[in-house]
């Protein structure tokens, strides 16, 4: 009788054995260094999701009070907070990170235990991962062009977000959890920190042509 709970390809468990914790640019990406990702991209994301839902609160208990992360009328939480893109779900979006990115960190921790995660679990983790990311790119659109004031703690989450969601395809193509030429996932696993470069490039040209006159005279 077959152990669904932990089967696993046989790519996957060549992820599993390998830790590329000091290997050279185009090794595999290992287990390890995945898990490790997870728990520091994880722990980053929760601070920062944590603290920006506590300014929430504390704005909430004195509706008169200045956060902690408004430094001007450009660098200023507090325009993210009141607006309506603040509270998508009818509740602070903070509170979506504050519950989401423990299950990151549990992750990183059990792959650094070694346990074997099943394909449909690391499938619900890059699902909700893309979901995430696609949440950012509507907030990172309304501090631009909506608000045109930048949070933070907001883009510390925006920040850990897109390396969480390119090293989790990374992981998928090398595994074959996600389908993929063998060219092509030579060059996602060989260039991926190259890769990961390019989009925080893209990210911030997107910001200074948004907002980049704006920005360097709020300070």
């Amino acid at each position: 009788m077959t152990d669904t709970g932990a089967t696993t390809t046989s790519s996957e468990s060549s992820l599993d054995s390998t830790d590329d914790a000091a290997a050279p640019e185009g090794a595999p990406l290992g287990a390890r260094t995945m898990g490790l990702l997870l728990v520091v991209l994880g722990g980053v994301g929760f601070a920062a999701s944590f603290a920006l839902a506590w300014e929430k609160y504390l704005k909430l208990l004195d509706p008169d009070r200045t956060a902690s992360c408004s430094i001007n009328l450009f660098v200023d939480c507090g325009a993210a907070m009141s607006s309506w893109q603040g509270a998508l779900l009818g509740f602070p979006n903070p509170y979506l990170g504050v519950a989401a990115f423990p299950v990151v960190i549990t992750t990183g921790v059990m792959l650094l235990l070694g346990t074997r995660l099943p394909r449909w679990y690391w499938t619900s983790l890059l699902i909700g991962t893309v979901l995430g990311q696609a949440l950012v790119f509507f907030l990172m659109w309304t501090s631009f062009y909506a608000i045109v004031a930048l949070c933070p703690y907001c883009m510390v989450v925006w920040t850990i977000m897109w390396p969480l969601l390119w090293y989790q395809l990374v992981r998928g193509v090398q595994s074959g959890d996600l389908p993929a030429s063998a060219g092509l996932r030579d060059i996602m696993v060989g260039n991926r920190h190259i890769i990961l470069v390019i989009g925080y490039v893209a990210a911030v040209a997107w910001l200074m042509l948004a907002v980049g006159g704006d920005l360097v005279a709020s300070f």
